[in-house]
């Protein structure tokens, strides 16, 4: 009997073959959307998933001005945030933090709203602050990574 037949292969970061791909957040509810986006950070959707290894896709939200939030959200959750000084705890609603990445200081690609939710979606540790790097958002329908041949997919098709 031949032992090497059964050994079960697990992918490791030279052989994961990762794409480029674009999501459209126009009308989508937010965590909805933030949880199939982190599915597809995660490499999930692939056959060769593997929870160790980095083999998720880079992700680009365009149009995430358009997003929505249902009943009152948008004006009534809190987001706590803490500077790491005495007395640095600062808090926003969605509705401030939508309005603070049309801000010149935000990093291009980086909405603080989207980076707060994907943050508490995807792990807490070495891996989950490598992943969210390749999460890139853009308040309109265009974005800088066109070099990269990304896919359009419809985001709604995803389980």
């Amino acid at each position: 009997m031949d032992t090497i037949s059964y050994r079960t292969e697990f992918p490791n970061a030279q052989q994961v073959e990762r794409n480029w791909v674009v999501v459209d957040a126009t009308d989508q509810v937010l965590g909805r959307l933030c949880a199939k986006v982190a599915k597809l950070l995660r490499g999930k959707y692939k056959p060769g998933y593997s929870p160790n290894v980095e083999c998720g896709d880079f992700v680009i939200v365009v149009n995430a001005e358009k997003v929505v939030l249902t009943g009152k959200k948008m004006t009534d959750r809190i987001y706590l945030n803490y500077t790491g000084y005495p007395g640095g705890q600062r808090q926003a609603t969605p509705e401030v933090l939508i309005k603070k990445s049309f801000n010149k200081h935000i990093k291009a690609g980086k909405n603080p709203l989207f980076l707060h939710v994907m943050k508490g979606m995807l792990p807490k540790n070495r891996l989950g602050r490598r992943l969210i790097e390749n999460l890139h958002v853009y308040n309109g329908p265009n974005h800088p990574h066109e070099a990269q041949n990304p896919t359009v997919i419809d985001i709604n098709k995803l389980k």
